[in-house]
């Protein structure tokens, strides 16, 4: 199987597409057979939601990066919105709970997700913790 390479747009991508203002990251590992099973179902949010980047990262594939995240379960779901994580954490396996996620997320005024980011001591930490490098996965 092909590794992960955190740089490459994803196939319904341009190369000249601007960055999206939302990403959804799917951190997991090829060995762990939930994430073998979820990958269809996280990979079919693409066509629901065209506007939102996302990216299924193998921890061990990508470990240059994601080695300083804290992995405690798979699947481990990142969301950022431009420099905002609103939501790091493991997720169970279900579509509809990332879609609902995602939805309830969107909704937010820019002014509403900046809140929501450091609107408690967890959120706030995840600010400097687990915020994409420069975005550097998607750029």
């Amino acid at each position: 199987m092909k590794k992960n390479d955190p740089t490459d747009l994803p196939a319904n991508a341009s190369p000249s597409e601007a960055r999206r203002e939302f990403i959804v990251v799917c951190l997991c590992a090829e060995w762990c057979g939930t994430c073998r099973d979820y990958r269809p179902e996280f990979q079919a949010l693409q066509a629901a939601f065209p506007d939102v980047e996302f990216r299924w990262i193998d921890i061990e594939d990508n470990a240059s990066w994601t080695e300083e995240l804290e992995v405690e379960d798979f699947p481990t779901i990142l969301i950022q919105r431009d420099e905002w994580v609103l939501y790091y954490g493991t997720m169970l396996p279900h579509q509809s709970h990332l879609r609902r996620m995602i939805e309830v997320l969107r909704e937010q005024t820019r002014e509403q997700s900046r809140e929501y980011a450091y609107g408690n001591d967890e959120r706030r930490a995840w600010q400097g913790q687990y915020k994409l490098p420069n975005r550097g996965i998607i750029d």
